[in-house]
């Protein structure tokens, strides 16, 4: 295992890709191309995405980059290529089929997986540099920090939050989106070793084909629910017009393709529900405090027309306070009303914080906080099949089935500390459960 970089001296700055920045791929012939070099190249695909967050409704990738050891490095362009009523374009179905021959390296994949697959970008075997690096216990799994305590590069990274839709794409950040994919295949061997030498290359294994069996997400229900602020409203009909506004914005940024936000932002949603103005004078004074901004008056009719129409709504029709759903109640009041349950949580919460310690993993990577919630609400039989059920893998069910199942026996609740003050007291308690491990 290698050890990292040393820091204290001056860490050299990665400024362009070993080969300079190749040309955007836009045409099909540049793509065909391309095709041709990667099928030529060997070893695994380093791939990233850049989305235009922030900018644009939809979150379609605008940019593309591939790089193969000799293969060549590849910035595509993605928007001349459809998709076409779903159906990928046969280039992206090519580069599909090439990619499916060997891993695909990426970094934090779950942001990147879904505009992939929108284009026809369906990876059969993935290997994600920022998961690994959890795994392996890193305390920085960003991909500038790993590549400078790894690899001793420093990457810039004053391109990230840009507008990747803008075209043309200037040079620097072209340059930018290059470099996120030069050195991702000799990272991921990094990461690779690290893992190898600490014995959790099959758990980083089961993770990866964990991310790339998981359906998708389901569509929310009532997702106007999550405008920022909104739990501070307590009146239904005021809660009547933050949907009706949630909805005409919602419209009108997708089928314009423009952020919500850049229309109307939610702290002016929640400002014209209290204040339901009736004109456009009305409107802009409750708007005002808040920095009037040209945009949010482009389409005033249409806010006003919105406001109208929750104010309109039947109270029969007024949206409740909470959505019903099978949610598990706010831990916090777990010890006053559920003392069995809390008992249950507070043992296990202590003793998985001392296990992940001592494998050197967050806890949340060795099993997420609302598995350990349900279990220890619903106290299973089995705790294995139940940990099956929701969604656990194998490594995380044989290192946390032990601890789960004796934190379900305890009775009285550990003491509010969540930590205890010395390694002999955390030894003491932890070796309750050491002979069941």
């Amino acid at each position: 295992m290698d050890a990292p970089v040393d820091n204290s001296e001056s860490v050299p700055a990665l400024l362009f890709p070993k080969e300079g920045t190749p040309q955007v791929i836009d045409t099909e012939e540049r793509f065909a191309q391309a095709l041709k070099k990667l099928s030529q190249g060997s070893g695994a695909f380093a791939v990233d995405a850049e989305r235009a967050s922030g900018y644009k409704y939809s979150q379609r990738a605008y940019l593309i980059q591939v790089k193969r050891v000799g293969g060549g490095l590849h910035l595509i362009d993605p928007i001349p290529f459809g998709p076409k009523d779903g159906i990928p374009h046969p280039l992206f179905a090519q580069l599909n089929d090439i990619l499916s021959t060997d891993e695909v390296i990426l970094h934090a994949s779950t942001q990147d997986l879904p505009c992939l697959r929108e284009v026809g970008i369906h990876p059969k075997k993935l290997f994600d540099t920022e998961l690994g690096a959890r795994i392996a216990g890193l305390p920085r799994v960003g991909l500038g920090p790993l590549v400078e305590a790894h690899l001793g590069f420093v990457l810039a990274k004053e391109h990230s939050a840009v507008d990747w839709s803008t075209r043309p794409l200037p040079v620097d950040w072209l340059t930018y989106a290059a470099l996120d994919v030069e050195l991702l295949v000799e990272l991921r061997e990094k990461i690779s070793e690290l893992l190898v030498a600490q014995g959790k290359s099959e758990w980083a294994h089961q993770e990866f084909e964990s991310i790339l069996r998981a359906a998708p997400s389901p569509a929310r229900i009532d997702p106007w629910r999550r405008t920022s602020g909104v739990h501070k409203i307590k009146r239904r009909d005021r809660l009547a017009i933050i949907k009706t506004l949630w909805h005409a914005r919602d419209n009108i940024a997708r089928e314009t393709d423009i952020a919500p936000g850049k229309l109307l932002t939610d702290s002016a949603i929640l400002e014209l529900a209290m204040h339901a103005p009736t004109t456009r004078k009305e409107l802009e004074k409750v708007l005002r405090p808040l920095g009037l901004r040209a945009r949010w008056l482009e389409r005033t009719q249409i806010w006003l027309d919105a406001i109208a129409e929750g104010v309109a709504i039947p109270e029969s029709h007024w949206p409740t306070i909470r959505l019903a759903s099978d949610a598990l109640p706010p831990v916090k009041v777990w010890q006053d009303r559920y003392s069995d349950k809390y008992a249950h949580l507070s043992h296990a919460r202590f003793n998985l914080e001392a296990r992940a310690r001592e494998l050197s993993i967050p806890v949340e990577n060795l099993i997420s906080p609302d598995s350990v919630r349900r279990i220890c609400w619903t106290h299973p039989h089995d705790v294995a099949s139940a940990l099956t059920e929701i969604g656990a893998r194998p490594w995380q069910i044989e290192i946390v089935e032990p601890i789960l199942t004796h934190a379900l026996t305890q009775s009285q609740p550990l003491p509010e500390a969540p930590e205890p003050e010395s390694d002999e007291l955390r030894n003491s308690q932890v070796a309750k459960i050491e002979p069941e491990l």
